[in-house]
């Protein structure tokens, strides 16, 4: 053994330190750029996942969807109760409206002059006896609870968490129709209206979603 460590001869002077330190400098340049782009990377992934969080966290959610029978076989108006998820403010002057009925999709924004903040929704007043609803383009808002009246300026009314409101529309659909659509804040997810009209209306109020 002896014998055979003396004949092997290790590599020494400048060149080798050189060489050496070569190599610990670029070892050191490489593991500083993974540390940095896994940081980069790490922080991104974060952003996004908040942003996801936020984004699914907040928006509009669809309660109920009922409806005004003016005959047997066709609806009047319709009213869609809205309420904000858990996260965030949502602001109906700037929500959009869709709703489709097979023969055409209509986008409907927020029309200020048809706007009710004194219904509550106790169950003794039918909000289809009120007059704030949209026509053509538009559709209207009745408040029906909101504690800290963040919905008391008629021009950017703000629902928050715990406020209640209908959408109400006045547009004509007919017995048997299947509309669908979606109620879209300016932020957050969206609202989804889906339903099939009956053959006949039987009762003045209908529930349909």
């Amino acid at each position: 053994m002896k014998k055979f460590m003396k004949s092997k001869k290790g590599a020494v002077g400048i060149g080798t330190l050189i060489i050496f330190i070569a190599m610990v400098l670029v070892a050191a340049i490489a593991a500083s750029v993974i540390i940095n782009t896994a940081g980069k990377l790490q922080h991104k992934a974060s952003t996004v996942g908040d942003e996801s969080t936020e984004q699914v966290a907040s928006g509009i959610q669809v309660l109920k969807v009922i409806g005004h029978s003016d005959t047997k076989t066709s609806l009047d108006k319709i009213a869609i109760m809205v309420a904000p998820n858990v996260g965030g403010e949502i602001d109906l002057s700037t929500t959009l409206l869709t709703l489709g009925t097979g023969d055409a999709k209509y986008s409907l924004v927020y029309d200020d002059t048809q706007y009710n903040s004194d219904v509550k929704d106790d169950g003794s007043v039918s909000i289809f006896d009120e007059t704030e609803w949209g026509t053509g383009s538009t559709y209207g808002v009745i408040v029906l609870q909101d504690s800290d009246n963040s919905t008391s300026e008629s021009t950017h009314p703000t629902i928050n968490y715990g406020d209640k409101v209908y959408i109400t529309v006045a547009m004509q659909i007919n017995s048997t129709s299947k509309v669908s659509g979606e109620v879209i804040p300016d932020y957050g997810a969206s609202g989804i209206v889906e339903f099939r009209a009956p053959s006949v209306f039987t009762e003045t109020v209908v529930a349909l979603q």
